[in-house]
């Protein structure tokens, strides 16, 4: 390819971001961001992506918010299926790296498709736009936006595996499956250098140096204001919420394969419909959230 079809293709790419992201936005530019491929949208009975959607269906004041969520695809059949569906779709260069089977956590392939997540994420800020980025492997039972802080001073909202009950303390086990940032100099500066570190942290993914960058004091240096989630609201495998009533979402954290997040995933769908069907004074709690084929999935 010329220089100059180069620069073209760089710019129809910048062209279709900025337009899919206008089309997702909310009136203070802030969109919900998912990334799926092949292996997320396809399924014997129901693929992850089906059961992410389902939960904006099912979950109390989320089916508007379908309306601000533009899904990345990083494949054609990807691609293929949001445009089926309807959705806001953005179809990602991969560079030539082929990103549609599953990606075992922590697999080469796993790692290097976090990173190409991060480096478009970085872009994204640097558009001005700010935005939750959410796994689908979390399930929306709630407006999260009526538990996040519009705080303007507050860049980064993020989602932790276990919280320590502090919302400030660096202590607290970060998680890149959820969070809420806002588009400013100092989180363009964040992610840039972030990514800068790809080529030094062999055997690490992007959560780990992500990490490493906030005890290494590199977020007090930035300027950064960070919020760390509390479990209580924005559950996970890893420290289940045991409010019914409170939660917001439930991340299927602490788990490996695909199949065994939808089959323990299922489990809390189960248990939310018996809550709806209920009444809050009848039930407050989950059921007995085992996760079983989360923690079969570890010996795979």
């Amino acid at each position: 390819m010329s220089a100059q079809l180069r620069r073209n293709a760089i710019t129809g790419q910048q062209d279709a971001l900025d337009l899919a992201l206008a089309e997702a936005s909310t009136e203070n530019k802030t969109v919900i961001i998912a990334m799926v491929n092949k292996a997320y949208v396809e399924g014997d009975d129901k693929s992850m992506l089906d059961l992410f959607l389902d939960s904006f269906w099912l979950g109390e004041s989320t089916r508007d918010l379908v309306n601000h969520l533009l899904l990345v695809n990083v494949d054609q059949a990807s691609y293929e299926r949001c445009k089926f569906l309807r959705l806001h779709c953005y179809k990602l260069e991969t560079d030539g790296v082929k990103f549609d089977s599953e990606e075992v956590y922590m697999s080469k392939e796993f790692v290097k498709m976090m990173w190409r997540r991060t480096l478009f994420l970085g872009q994204v800020l640097k558009r001005g736009y700010n935005f939750i980025f959410t796994d689908t492997d979390v399930l929306w039972l709630r407006n999260p936006f009526q538990r996040l802080s519009f705080n303007k001073n507050i860049d980064l909202q993020i989602s932790t595996d276990r919280f320590n009950g502090n919302q400030w303390s660096e202590s607290n086990p970060l998680n890149t499956g959820f969070y809420m940032i806002r588009s400013n100099k100092k989180t363009m500066s964040l992610f840039d250098l972030w990514y800068s570190r790809k080529n030094n942290s062999i055997g690490q993914k992007e959560q780990d140096v992500l990490n490493g960058i906030l005890h290494g004091g590199v977020f007090k240096k930035l300027g950064l204001k960070v919020s760390f989630l509390n479990t209580l609201y924005f559950s996970g495998f890893c420290e289940d919420s045991k409010d019914i009533v409170a939660v917001t979402t439930v991340h299927a954290n602490c788990c490996r394969t695909i199949s065994a997040k939808i089959t323990d995933l299922l489990a809390v769908v189960d248990d939310w419909k018996r809550f709806k069907r209920s009444g809050v004074s009848e039930i407050s709690t989950f059921g007995n959230l085992t996760h079983k084929a989360c923690a079969h999935s570890w010996g795979k």
